[in-house]
């Protein structure tokens, strides 16, 4: 994997913990919401905390869909899952939120589980199947045993 990937997975990470972490800030100061009124939503995204959560969200989705171009799901996921560290890391400091022993024992096989993704093929390789059905017939024929 080159340089390049890296900050992919790097951008995924930090854009989706700072995305989270705005927006919640922003909403403890907007309050209670509703959906079945309108004008609270609309001051909840009138609040600059939780716009700039909202557009570092789009970059996140941003970057999670160039990841997902060139690797499997279950590479993408895991590999960011540095993300639930920074994540608690900033509730608990920034935040001031309670994160329990459990949330980060939790947090903590998690991220552990990385080591298990990381040494597999970020991309799962598929044979490709000829266009010609033609072009199959030997390895058909060798299959069933005809000649």
């Amino acid at each position: 994997m080159n340089i390049r990937k890296y900050l992919v997975l790097a951008g995924v990470t930090v854009f989706a913990a700072s995305g989270d972490s705005m927006l919640s800030h922003g909403m403890k100061q907007t309050g209670n919401i509703s959906l079945n009124h309108l004008q609270g939503v609309i001051f909840a995204v009138l609040n600059p905390w939780v716009a700039v959560g909202i557009l570092l969200l789009l970059a996140f989705f941003a970057t999670y869909t160039a990841a997902l171009s060139w690797a499997d799901l279950t590479y993408v996921l895991p590999a960011t899952s540095f993300g639930y560290v920074l994540l608690a890391l900033v509730a608990r400091f920034v935040l001031h939120e309670h994160v329990s022993p459990l949330r980060w024992l939790g947090i903590a096989l998690i991220t552990g589980g990385v080591g298990f993704v990381a040494g597999g093929p970020e991309l799962t390789e598929h044979p490709h199947a000829s266009r010609n059905p033609a072009d199959d017939a030997p390895a058909v024929a060798a299959a069933t045993g005809e000649r």
